[in-house]
C-alpha cells in the first residue's frame, strides 16, 4: 500500500475526530436544546463521511479494487438523521408548548370582550346514548 494513502486515512480520521469533539464541545456550550441539536447532528453527519471515505480508501488500497460497501452507513445515515432530528425537535418543541401552558393557566377571565370557555357539553356535544340490549336466557 502506498504511504500517501496511508497519511490520507490517517488525517481523514483525525478530522473525523476532531469533529465528533467539535460536535461536543457544542453541545456542552449552548444553552438551549435547540441550539444543542445542531453542531452534534452535523459533525457526526460529516465526521461519519470521513470514516466512510477513509475506510473505502483504505480496503481498496489494500484490496487492489474499489470497496465501495462502506457508503451504506453515511448514506443511512444522511437519510435518518434529519428524520430524527425533526422528531426530537418536534418533541421538545410541544413539551415546551405543554409546560409554557399549564404554568401561564391561571383562573378563566371575564374580561370585557372574553367569552366564559364553554361547557363541557359544548365542547363535546351532548352526552352519547347507547342502546341497552341484554340477551335473555331462559
Amino acid at each position: 500500500m502506498a504511504w500517501w494513502i496511508e497519511v490520507l486515512v490517517a488525517a481523514l480520521l483525525v478530522a473525523s475526530g476532531l469533529l465528533a469533539l467539535a460536535g461536543a464541545v457544542g453541545l456542552l456550550r449552548l444553552p438551549d436544546f435547540f441550539q444543542r441539536m445542531h453542531p452534534p447532528a452535523l459533525a457526526i453527519t460529516l465526521g461519519s463521511w470521513c470514516v466512510a471515505l477513509a475506510s473505502v480508501l483504505y480496503f481498496s488500497a489494500l484490496d487492489e479494487r474499489p470497496v465501495l460497501s462502506a457508503w451504506l452507513i453515511p448514506i443511512l445515515l444522511a437519510i435518518t438523521a434529519p428524520i430524527t432530528s425533526l422528531l426530537l425537535a418536534r418533541a421538545a418543541l410541544f413539551r415546551q408548548r405543554g409546560f409554557a401552558a399549564k404554568r401561564h393557566a391561571g383562573p378563566p377571565r371575564d374580561g370585557p370582550g372574553e367569552a366564559p370557555p364553554p361547557s363541557s357539553a359544548a365542547r363535546h356535544g351532548p352526552p352519547l346514548s347507547l342502546p341497552c340490549t341484554r340477551s335473555s336466557s331462559a
